[in-house]
């Protein structure tokens, strides 16, 4: 299917563009870690337990995946700027729904508009900019997903800082839905690459004949899943692996995996444009793999607490590259490629998470954190194979 290209956006527009898609992403990493970092205060709120949050959590993830798979489906039918202003609005609707829920079921219930257009911003923020920076798409995704990486480094932070100053936690969850809505009115004022699906291009044609064939997306939806479940499940668990010292430093070193991750994607901006995507993201799955088991075993807690920052570092670049290989592979798909790839994407995140902590209490969680390394190797592999199968195909 060939993409109703539309004309060219000026300079000014797509300067614009960046300043939505940067701002959707800030907005989706700070949501991301939002509920998390004030879960004390709604724990105490709604008298709700730990398995009360593991189900708000598995529920968002579930509708997460939903807003990313069939907002990029949606957007070739409908266009792309109604589909990003209304997942904004569904985002601003739902965390004003949950700062006003007077009961946990509405809390629940707000939760699934929240993350269903913050999945539909994730998408197709990926294939805006998939389809706006088709030369350089590496570099552009690195520096966008640099933004997410910010959010969800400045919420903690902030949301703790307050919280401490005796601000209440629904105003807190408030001011981001008025952002979301902000952004709603933004989105619908731009002008953008549509993402409509057209015409079928003639089958004769080598990069139809590739897009035909969803082997290499498989290979790319199993390493970005890999990817994702590796990163989630080290994040989620890195505090309590270090619960033999104290929180500040544990915590500490959690930022310093996140800093790692913002400043991996930030580099990537720079250099990735000069290498094979494949080799790029390939070498930086293995750096994640060395780094992510070595940090996990060795003894010593400062040189742990680094490699856990480079572990961070070398596995930040992966996520936008794959999606940017993707772009190369399938150039005609690109809303439904980055919505797809973004769903994949949270399964990893839902289903290694969860069997680390099933499995903690047998195998004991430096186990699991071991395996989160090691899930970079298949991942790895995946890449190759996906990319194997596209070239093999235009031949």
């Amino acid at each position: 299917m060939a993409l109703s290209p539309g004309p060219a956006p000026t300079a000014e527009s797509r300067a614009a563009i960046r300043l939505a898609g940067y701002a959707g992403f800030i907005l989706i990493g700070w949501n991301a870690v939002l509920i998390p970092s004030l879960i004390r205060s709604v724990e105490q709120a709604f008298h709700q337990s730990d398995a009360a949050f593991g189900f708000f959590y598995f529920l968002s993830a579930l509708v997460y995946a939903a807003g990313s798979l069939g907002g990029g489906f949606v957007t070739e039918r409908v266009g792309r700027r109604p589909v990003l202003a209304l997942a904004a609005l569904l985002l601003g609707v739902g965390l004003a729904g949950e700062a006003g829920a007077p009961s946990w079921l509405l809390v629940l219930a707000a939760a699934l508009p929240v993350n269903l257009g913050a999945g539909a911003i994730d998408g197709g923020v990926n294939g805006l900019f998939l389809d706006l920076f088709r030369e350089a798409r590496g570099g552009a995704l690195s520096l966008l997903h640099v933004f997410f990486s910010v959010g969800a480094l400045l919420a903690p932070f902030s949301v703790g800082q307050l919280v401490a100053a005796g601000v209440g936690w629904r105003i807190l969850v408030l001011i981001p839905g008025a952002a979301a809505l902000a952004l709603a009115a933004y989105f619908g004022s731009l002008p953008m690459p549509s993402g409509h699906a057209g015409r079928a291009v003639p089958a004769t044609d080598q990069v139809d004949q590739t897009e035909r064939s969803l082997l290499p997306f498989a290979g790319l939806a199993v390493a970005i899943c890999l990817y994702v479940a590796g990163e989630v499940g080290v994040s989620s668990w890195l505090v309590r692996f270090l619960s033999g010292e104290p929180v500040a430093l544990a915590t500490a070193v959690l930022s310093g995996f996140w800093g790692g991750l913002a400043l991996g994607r930030l580099v990537s901006n720079r250099v990735a444009e000069r290498f094979d995507y494949t080799r790029f993201i390939a070498g930086c799955f293995a750096a994640t793999a060395v780094t992510t088991v070595a940090a996990s075993i060795v003894p010593m807690f400062p040189l742990a607490a680094a490699l856990f920052g480079l572990a961070g570092f070398f596995s930040g670049p992966i996520y936008p590259m794959i999606m940017a290989l993707g772009g190369d592979i399938y150039p005609h798909r690109l809303a439904a490629l980055s919505g797809s790839l973004g769903a994949s994407a949270v399964i990893g995140s839902v289903t290694y998470p969860a069997l680390v902590g099933v499995t903690a209490a047998r195998v004991g969680l430096r186990t699991g954190m071991v395996g989160a390394g090691l899930l970079s190797i298949p991942g790895a592999l995946a890449v190759l194979a996906a990319a194997a199968l596209a070239r093999r195909m235009e031949s």
